[in-house]
């Protein structure tokens, strides 16, 4: 029997029967049992979508749970002007759980064992979906559960269910008739109305948008499912977000910057950071679109592009402002300035910002079944997050990584240090931005010292180039306060420039390395040298020690205390921390620059310069992959001693010219080969070949340390391994105590009983964990230290 013609219910037939059929349906196995449960579910005339809350005590109906769901995606969709598509999408993606086969399973298998069901349910909608709404449209309900599937497998269901040969069939079947007597609108009389805006898009674009419609409404679909799903498991009715008032808020954001700005000492670059700040909110008036901000190192930019973004969102009725940085450390002390500018006094109102950067896989295989229900969806109206978590997940195919997409719409996006997107995937990147700006409502916003020119790159052809701040060449002139030296001959060792450091270079000094080894290698050695203190930081700390550290640091400089820190990238952009004397090992032009901008911050030392040291130590470790590598040739090109500083823009805009023409300049390479699968809308593919990071991959580690409160980190730790829905929560609040284990390590430590699993590839830590260090390689292991 083939769907499409939904066989009319016969006169006496009961609304849902399960029947003897049931028993043919994946189930039989449990012989008796199955019978026992094919009566109960025919009793109750009810069919279900969820186990009993361990809370409410209550199933889940499913006409509930499709009802639900859809009134959610219908909120979200509405912000891009797919409230209807979104709406049906999520009204049917749930029917094959109508069949006997499954009900029972439900009760039987899943309820009494807390198995999983095990019976198939998504191609009853994948086919309502392709019928009612387009057959790229199937891919969302398809998807919901395993991840987007690319186009020919999805042409290949439905084709097979429309044609009466799937092997599912009469499930199929037997689902589309039952939801239909139980929500009669899964039937449609014409087909569901796609956005108004989706027809309008010129030919050479209609792929690439209709990739990014496809990812928003995923995104739509599983985050309403996720969140119906929690709140039927903690015995709840769900609560949509409140609305924010973008006015009040920035009203508040003013107010506090003033009186933030008044308590602390006056600088001398304070009167050209205000000047920025003045340039930035009379650009707030104008159209959304894309803006650049160009900006010196300790210009303002934080503070500038938080006050663009409140202005313009509330302006134009944008929902929320999403500032992503390439670094955690810059997560974290955003996400500090911006939650005491915007954050209610009141610790029981909600709070404004969401710091987000998380980087655990909850999709992830062999998780619990409602693992993924613990992804972060960035429902706040300020968001602090990462590049890597931004782009990592637009480009995904997995429903817990895709579940925040859709707050994107309607939103402003700053995208800070925008210098540390990789070459290889700046067409995707681009393109992808241009579509959010053109079809989704979004502001983005490009802030960086060293501003790449994208727009020599076709992707951006025909799109308007605002800048933010007036003549930035005038500012680089005013907020001139560091002059360079070089160090890179043969005789450059780690022991030479620990020996500077500790004994020649002063008492306050910074030096700034590519790798954690070397980070940990140079620290050991001040330590052996150095008088005074001597501090570490890198991703081997958790996010709270590195935290701690870094405002140590600020009240040791602050002190005029002799102070000497070793740190990888992570601290040389956007890092509010003020050194009169920075060493840098040899590093592409912008990450020197942006090094540079820790000294001489605040032009203290005015009318002197601060010293920026660029060292090439013999046996320094680099960064895998070509683009660090393409960019460091490119480097030593045009930079160095008896060439130009990387302060000088024309160099810098040389350097840039030279690196993308190396890469292709768009037309090839860049990541183009990933927008020709994007077009094809082959969404493993596309998830598979976009990687952020191509080099270390690592893993999260929860570490307990010594002088933490164990409990409440146990208590989330314990919430996230439970069968149950958690919601966000709880990964949020364990964000302050993970750090990064490369994979290796983390396999290695797993083996040997120094790590436990947790949820998804988020690992519990067990091994010993150095005071400055945190997880360093080079300290022995001693097992009589901790308990397994």
């Amino acid at each position: 029997m083939l769907i499409g013609h939904f066989p009319s219910v016969r006169s006496g037939d009961s609304r849902h029967t399960c029947g003897s059929e049931a028993m043919s349906g994946g189930v039989a196995e449990a012989g008796a049992t199955v019978g026992v449960m094919v009566s109960v579910v025919a009793e109750s005339g009810e069919l279900w979508a969820h186990s009993r809350s361990a809370v409410s005590r209550r199933r889940h109906t499913l006409e509930e749970h499709l009802r639900g769901t859809s009134a959610l995606a219908r909120e979200f969709g509405e912000a891009f002007g797919a409230a209807d598509l979104a709406a049906y999408l999520a009204l049917v993606h749930d029917v094959g759980k109508a069949t006997c086969t499954w009900q029972c399973a439900l009760v039987e298998r899943a309820e009494r064992t807390g198995g999983r069901v095990g019976v198939p349910h998504k191609e009853a909608g994948t086919f309502l979906a392709a019928k009612y709404a387009g057959k790229q449209f199937g891919a969302v309900v398809q998807g919901h559960h395993g991840g987007l599937p690319d186009l020919t497998k999805l042409r290949k269901i439905v084709d097979a269910i429309r044609d009466g040969r799937h092997g599912d069939q009469a499930l199929v079947d037997e689902a589309c008739q039952k939801a239909e007597r139980l929500i009669p609108e899964v039937r449609r009389a014409g087909p569901v109305p796609a956005p108004r805006w989706l027809a309008a898009v010129p030919a050479e674009r209609q792929d690439l948008a209709m990739d990014l419609l496809i990812r928003m409404l995923f995104s739509c679909l599983v985050d309403a499912d996720f969140l119906d799903t929690e709140a039927h498991f903690a015995g709840r009715t769900v609560t949509p977000t409140p609305s924010v008032d973008m006015r009040a808020l920035t009203e508040r954001f003013e107010e506090r910057r003033r009186k933030m700005l008044a308590d602390r000492p006056r600088a001398k670059v304070d009167d050209v950071r205000q000047r920025v700040y003045e340039d930035v909110l009379r650009a707030a008036e104008r159209e959304p679109g894309i803006y650049v901000l160009h900006v010196p190192t300790g210009g303002g930019k934080t503070l500038a592009s938080a006050g663009f973004a409140l202005h313009h969102a509330a302006r134009h009725g944008l929902r929320r402002v999403v500032v992503a940085v390439p670094f955690i450390s810059i997560t974290e002390q955003n996400a500090k300035v911006y939650r005491e500018l915007l954050d209610p006094e009141d610790a029981d109102e909600r709070r404004v910002v969401l710091e987000h950067h998380s980087a655990v896989d909850l999709d992830a295989e062999g998780g619990g079944p409602w693992m993924r229900t613990a992804a972060e969806n960035w429902d706040a109206p300020f968001v602090v997050t990462t590049t890597v978590q931004l782009f990592q997940s637009l480009f995904a195919r997995k429903p817990a990584a895709m579940r925040k997409l859709h707050r994107l719409a309607g939103s402003v996006l700053v995208l800070d240090e925008v210098q540390a997107l990789p070459d290889r995937l700046l067409v995707p990147i681009l393109s992808a931005l241009r579509g959010l700006v053109e079809h989704f409502g979004v502001t983005v916003v490009l802030a960086s010292a060293t501003q790449p020119d994208f727009w020599a790159l076709k992707q951006l052809d025909g799109v308007s180039h605002r800048q933010l701040a007036e003549d930035p060449a005038s500012l680089f002139t005013d907020l001139e306060r560091v002059r360079y030296e070089w160090r890179m001959g043969a005789d450059v060792s780690w022991e030479s420039v620990a020996d500077e450091i500790a004994r020649e270079s002063g008492r306050q000094t910074l030096a700034v390395v590519n790798t954690t080894k070397d980070a940990a290698l140079l620290h050991r050695m001040l330590q052996d040298r150095a008088t005074g203190h001597v501090l570490h930081l890198s991703t081997r700390m958790t996010a709270g020690h590195r935290r701690q550290t870094i405002e140590r640091v600020r009240e040791l400089l602050d002190a005029g205390a002799e102070v000497r820190v070793v740190s990888t990238s992570l601290i040389e952009a956007g890092v509010d921390i003020d050194f009169p004397l920075v060493f840098r090992a040899w590093a592409p032009a912008e990450s020197l620059q942006q090094a540079a901008g820790r000294c001489n911050r605040n032009g203290h030392l005015d009318p002197d310069l601060g010293t920026t040291v660029v060292f090439q130590a013999q046996g320094a470790g680099r960064p895998g992959g070509d683009s660090f590598k393409r960019a460091l040739d490119v480097t030593d090109t045009y930079f160095g001693p008896g060439a130009a500083d990387p302060d000088d823009l024309a160099a810098l805009n040389a350097y840039y010219g030279t690196r993308f023409a190396l890469q292709g300049g768009g037309a090839k390479g860049m990541g183009t080969e990933i927008d020709a699968l994007r077009e094809a809308l082959d969404f493993p593919a596309v998830a598979r070949e976009f990687q952020m990071i191509e080099d270390d991959f690592t893993r999260p580690v929860i570490v307990i340390r010594p002088d933490e409160d164990a409990e409440p980190i146990e208590a989330d730790i314990a919430a996230l391994r439970s069968p149950y829905p958690t919601g966000p929560e709880p990964l949020r609040r364990l964000q302050p105590h993970i750090a990064a284990l490369p994979i290796r390590e983390a396999e290695a430590a797993l083996t040997a009983g120094l790590a436990d699993p947790v949820i998804g590839d988020l690992l519990l830590w067990r091994g010993a964990y150095h005071p400055e260090r945190g997880l360093d390689p080079a300290e022995p292991e001693d097992r009589s230290g901790f308990l397994v």
